[in-house]
């Protein structure tokens, strides 16, 4: 088991203004929602909960924010509405992009993904048309504080993950998507709380993308980051060092 990993699932996330991260805590409260009433109302009995409601809290969302976004997957109503739907295709620079959504509009998310695709030169393909660019894994995801490199390593291994990646950013760990739940836990007694846990997109391979294609892939990525129905989006892209300081 690698400490590095040579391949990196890179997640397009924006926040600081308010806005933005109303608009954060209106996803988190989605995700939430959507995993209490998949399974039992209580975290401990539930890990889907249990990881959404440690998202949240790592983005400083407020008690009883997270408290009503149960509460409705108890009580019903808007929460029976809400499915889980995934778009995929391709980006500028030929990145393949898999956009993870829960809605309670199918058409109305579907025209807004399809849109900006076809607004930035992308092109949306049928469910499968890129998914085989990457594999499917339970993603662990630590803070730097959580540990140096050799420690969560180490932890990592003996909760029975396939590898880490650790960087200034923090430490993400994979596992298989059938035992997340179980090294979820195991490295709870090791590390304490993660900041996330759940099902992720991992690219067998990345596509490097120069200048002339980096900013139109970062203006794509922000329009489907603006649609509150994205919960989050995977791509395959690997943009240097230079380029992205270029880009601000």
């Amino acid at each position: 088991m690698a400490g590095h990993s040579k391949f990196k699932n890179i997640m397009y996330r924006k926040g600081g203004q308010d806005a933005k991260r109303a608009q954060a805590f209106t996803k988190l409260a989605r995700e939430i929602t959507v995993a209490a009433k998949m399974g039992l109302p209580d975290p401990d009995s539930n890990a889907r909960l249990r990881a959404a409601i440690s998202a949240a809290r790592a983005q400083s969302m407020p008690k009883d924010n997270i408290q009503r976004a149960i509460d409705k997957a108890v009580s019903g109503g808007d929460a029976d509405n809400l499915v889980e739907m995934r778009y995929e295709g391709y980006g500028p620079g030929n990145v393949a992009v898999i956009v993870e959504c829960l809605t309670d509009n199918r058409n109305r998310t579907a025209a807004e993904v399809r849109a900006a695709f076809n607004k930035h030169g992308g092109a949306m393909g049928e469910t499968g048309s890129v998914a085989f660019n990457f594999d499917r894994v339970g993603l662990i995801h630590y803070p730097v504080t959580a540990g140096d490199s050799e420690k969560v390593l180490e932890a990592a291994i003996e909760a029975g993950a396939d590898d880490v990646e650790s960087s200034e950013d923090g430490h993400d760990i994979y596992c298989q998507p059938d035992e997340l739940a179980n090294v979820t836990r195991l490295l709870e007694g090791e590390l304490g709380e993660a900041e996330a846990s759940r099902l992720d997109w991992r690219p067998k391979m990345t596509v490097a993308v120069g200048a002339d294609a980096a900013e139109t892939l970062m203006k794509f990525l922000s329009a489907l980051d603006d649609s509150d129905d994205v919960q989050r989006v995977a791509a395959n892209y690997e943009i240097d060092d230079a380029i992205m300081e270029k880009l601000g």
